[in-house]
């Protein structure tokens, strides 16, 4: 399945995949050859430790350049005024009587535990394109739904994001 990133999230994963090439690939192997020389391999933990370390770091490599070959690239402009890509949106919920503020990001980048929700999520697809003071209707699934009422937007950038480990 295509992941769909900005151009931002391109230059990021661009960014560790050449680190992990280039910087600690190159590290890790040479951990793998000193601990391989400290003798008996059956009983060297240091030497299991460091194989594994290199092959997590090739997986990430593998998983990150297939990301970037089957991505759909996401314009992060929209329309003043509107909700869009990066930005802090203030939800107000009315059937919880709560106020929350979200950040809509790419996929790579959501956190819920700091409010950054994926604009594919059903709260993001529904106040995408949306106004502040609209009040709009979320559906989570055909038995669950709700509205909710856009108090405020940020506009905002992902300089400050990072991508997810994995």
């Amino acid at each position: 399945m295509a992941e769909k990133l900005t151009r931002s999230d391109v230059e990021k994963i661009q960014a560790e995949i050449d680190d992990r090439k280039y910087v600690q690939r190159p590290k890790l192997i040479e951990e793998v050859k000193e601990t391989r020389a400290q003798g008996d391999l059956s009983e060297n933990f240091e030497y299991h430790e460091a194989k594994r370390a290199k092959n997590r770091n090739e997986s990430r490599i593998r998983y990150l350049e297939n990301m970037l070959k089957n991505a759909i690239i996401l314009e992060d402009a929209h329309e003043t005024g509107t909700v869009g890509m990066n930005d802090s949106v203030t939800l107000y919920f009315p059937d919880d009587g709560l106020t929350e503020t979200y950040k809509l990001v790419t996929s790579i980048r959501s956190d819920i535990s700091q409010n950054k929700i994926s604009v594919e999520s059903p709260v993001a697809v529904a106040i995408l394109g949306k106004k502040q003071g609209d009040t709009v209707h979320v559906t989570v699934s055909p038995e669950v739904s709700y509205d909710v009422l856009i108090k405020e937007i940020a506009h905002g950038d992902a300089a400050d994001d990072e991508i997810q480990p994995y």
